[in-house]
């Protein structure tokens, strides 16, 4: 089986456990919505019986079909322009300044995880090479 389960890309979502299905394939997927095309099969007996997360599986096909997938992303990508460039540098020094001050003013100033539509959200619903 490969594919996501009710939008859930966790592991233990395809454990097999609690009658949920067993993943019989592994494929690389991103934040965005893109998933790769390439599946790699899953040799379960080589997991010893492991959570997936605990085994030792080669995850060496899925990683570099996602490296060239953020390699396309970052082509597509607009750069930057210099005032935009130092902005975000200025508000890094500012933040490493305040976290060394006071931790949890700057985690005030950063996105509030409980409303990730709401303001200070980084959070979007435009994929990321869209």
């Amino acid at each position: 089986m490969v594919g996501v389960v009710r939008g859930c890309a966790r592991w233990s979502a395809y454990d097999g456990r609690s009658r949920q299905p067993r993943a019989e394939a592994l494929r690389a997927g991103c934040a965005c919505g893109w998933r790769g095309a390439a599946e790699y099969s899953l040799d379960r007996d080589a997991t010893g019986g492991q959570l997936l997360y605990e085994a030792d599986v080669d995850l060496t096909g899925p990683l570099a079909d996602w490296n060239a997938h953020l390699s396309l992303v970052r082509v597509k990508a607009t750069p930057l322009t210099e005032p935009w460039a130092a902005l975000l540098v200025e508000i890094t020094e500012e933040l490493t300044a305040t976290t060394a001050d006071s931790p949890l003013a700057a985690l005030r100033a950063g996105p509030d995880p409980l409303d990730a539509q709401g303001p200070g959200s980084f959070r979007t619903n435009r994929p990321c090479c869209g």
